[in-house]
């Protein structure tokens, strides 16, 4: 099962989908219900955890080029190139499969049940009780009609199952679905992660993907490791939120197969550079040891 989550680091990642839609012309991905959803007090408050990460500076000018620099540096690369992939990914499964189920794990602040168009996707947003409290709290004093074919199903990772409790939610298993594990494994280990992707396979049908991103076991090495994943490691740690030690490829293959998936598609970090961040520019680029992976069902 997976671990909870903290709604600490819900609150960062949509900060910086939030601070990116505001301030960035050339957008990596338009999260423009961010802010909305995550509300000014927030918004503020993530802004000043933030400063508080960079050097005292003298106006309110050079403020927001260093917060802009350092969000660009961190904090923001990894939640926006994350999401574009995945929302890709599933733009073209529910092209190809028409009616299908979306399941978001560690939903968060995730605003895609608001932004989608589309009601043949049935989505279930699975997140701890206490931040899906806080969620709903908010969408309500949005004054947000929840559409009917959005599910919020609280779970606690640590002491129930994902398969059980989606079933419970009106979750139905010959439906295809798409699974989405965002932010997720770098606070999991290899066995809590296998876990998971077992959860999902007992419950999908042939033919469903699940995608997720993951750091690899180079990421904390001193002479290997960047600078960068290092800081944020630092930084989460700071917040109560410790990381694992990453994954090795390999391992995460094994992982899936044993759950009977197959990786269909495989985003090393060069190929998120070029893919996401190709030409821009500002300080926007893929962390070094950051990668995506979507795997599918056998059938």
């Amino acid at each position: 099962m997976l671990e909870n989550k903290g709604s600490i680091t819900a609150k960062i990642c949509a900060f910086a989908r939030a601070h990116h839609s505001y301030y960035n012309r050339d957008k990596i991905f338009d999260d423009y219900l961010a802010f909305d959803l995550l509300g000014d007090d927030e918004y503020e408050h993530m802004k000043a955890l933030t400063k508080q990460r960079f050097s005292r500076i003298t106006n309110q000018r050079e403020e927001l080029q260093q917060l802009n620099h350092f969000m660009e540096e961190y904090i923001s690369p990894i939640p926006l190139s994350r999401i574009c992939y995945t929302e890709r990914k599933l733009l073209e499964f529910t092209k190809e499969h028409g009616s299908c189920q979306y399941v978001i794990c560690g939903a968060g602040l995730d605003t895609f049940a608001f932004r989608n168009d589309n009601p043949s996707i049935e989505i279930f947003e699975l997140d701890h009780p206490l931040t899906q409290k806080h969620k709903i709290e908010r969408i309500k004093s949005l004054r947000w009609k929840i559409p009917e074919n959005v599910h919020f199903v609280p779970i606690d990772f640590l002491n129930q199952r994902i398969d059980e409790t989606l079933l419970e939610a009106g979750f139905v298993s010959d439906k295809k679905t798409f699974f989405g594990i965002l932010g997720v494994s770098y606070y999991l280990s290899l066995d809590t992660l296998r876990d998971t992707f077992l959860s999902a396979s007992n419950i999908s049908s042939p033919g469903s993907l699940i995608v997720f991103d993951y750091p690899d076991d180079n990421s904390w090495k001193n002479d290997i490791g960047s600078t960068r994943i290092k800081k944020i490691k630092a930084l989460t740690e700071e917040l109560g939120e410790k990381m694992t030690d990453g994954f090795d490829y390999h391992d995460l293959e094994k992982a899936l197969r044993s759950s009977e998936y197959e990786i269909v598609d495989y985003q090393s970090p060069k190929k998120i550079q070029e893919h996401y961040f190709r030409n821009r520019k500002d300080n926007l680029r893929a962390f070094e040891n950051v990668h995506f992976i979507t795997a599918e069902l056998a059938k």
